[in-house]
């Protein structure tokens, strides 16, 4: 068992963590009951009439972050606070059926814009083409606002860019959905520079998945993604691996979302020659092939909605590596508060058993304003 690896003072600093996040909820609970949850908010409504239109829409977020490492690692950010994935959000629908959008993010350690435009030949297809978030993974598809987590689970960072530029189809046809999409394949890091990216190679994505109609509150949604990347010397994600070309990811999930229960379930794989890591017999005469790495991704979330405004929830989160040799299994807890319609906090607590780092624990948690 993975508690097994915990200290006993450990084991009981992570397992009281969740009964007074219960405790709290529950007391908050009552006191937005005796107050009235379905009080108005006659601010928020004055901002979207005024901000939010067809034709130009407006949006904010704004996080703030704190991180939190029992021991004084670098282990969930270490120690610090951090501004999250503060934006501001621009878009619309002109005549003719044309779309904008406009994200610029503000990081505390870099500032990026994801920009496109598209045409929508119906309600049910659109074609969008810019810098923007590629179809790869469930957990990708959720604006940083939304998320079940202070952050996402780590199979996003470890297979992938979170923005590609290229181009991408986006319909349904019944309960099915579908993504196709072509990108450079090299992130946006690589803008400034384009000849880098112009190698006639690129990243191919696609997804299809079924939607059932809600039913009693009852939505389910169960989908596979597929992606190919040609580009040579493609750093993997942030897990400091290069690619030697040639790429491909592949996935499943299932996502669950109901009136008292929520939950997703998600598993991907990516296959890839580790550029640079051959070797040779010394003397230069007899080289050996780059070795094949397999990443290793899978996460479970459960989450119950203990009241109006309030939801607690656990993730399983794990993440390996075949030729790097390093595994690690990753328990959180969380607790989500959203106060209004446009301030929300959410509060982590985090225990991570690796073949390496051994067991390590950590608390998150962001306050954010999003609208």
């Amino acid at each position: 068992m993975l508690l097994v690896r915990m200290s006993m003072p450990g084991i009981l600093r992570f397992l009281l963590l969740p009964v007074f996040i219960l405790a709290l909820s529950h007391t908050s609970a009552q006191g937005a009951d005796e107050e009235g949850a379905g009080h108005s908010e006659p601010l928020a409504e004055q901002l979207r009439d005024r901000f939010k239109s067809e034709s130009f829409s407006l949006g904010i977020l704004l996080q703030t972050q704190g991180s939190f490492s029992f021991e004084d690692t670098a282990f969930n950010g270490g120690r610090a606070w951090d501004l999250g994935s503060t934006r501001i959000d621009f878009r619309g629908t002109v005549d003719r059926n044309f779309t904008y959008r406009v994200r610029v993010y503000f990081l505390s350690q870099q500032q990026s814009i994801d920009a496109r435009a598209g045409y929508r030949f119906s309600d049910n297809l659109q074609v969008i083409a810019g810098a923007f978030k590629p179809y790869l993974s469930r957990e990708l598809d959720p604006s940083p606002a939304n998320l079940d987590f202070v952050r996402r689970a780590r199979l996003v960072g470890a297979m992938m860019n979170t923005l590609e530029i290229g181009a991408s189809v986006l319909g349904e046809t019944g309960p099915l959905r579908y993504r196709f999409g072509m990108y450079n394949g090299s992130g946006v890091a690589g803008v400034t520079a384009i000849a880098e990216q112009n190698d006639n190679r690129f990243l191919y994505t696609g997804r299809l998945a079924v939607v059932t109609e809600p039913s009693g509150g009852h939505g389910l949604e169960l989908g596979v993604n597929a992606a190919y990347n040609g580009s040579r010397d493609e750093d993997v994600g942030n897990t400091g691996l290069t690619s030697r070309g040639g790429r491909i990811l592949y996935g499943g999930y299932v996502s669950y979302d109901g009136p008292l229960f929520f939950g997703t379930a998600e598993f991907m794989q990516s296959r890839f020659d580790v550029a640079g890591a051959g070797s040779s017999d010394g003397e230069g005469l007899a080289e050996m092939a780059d070795p094949e790495e397999t990443i290793t991704g899978m996460y479970t979330t459960l989450g119950v909605r203990v009241a109006e405004r309030h939801a607690l929830l656990v993730r399983w989160d794990y993440l390996g590596f075949d030729w790097r040799g390093d595994t690690s299994d990753r328990i959180l807890l969380g607790w989500n508060y959203d106060p209004t319609s446009l301030v929300s906090f959410r509060v982590n607590a985090l225990a991570d058993f690796s073949d390496h780092a051994g067991t390590q624990l950590g608390l998150s948690g962001v306050f954010q304003y999003h609208f």
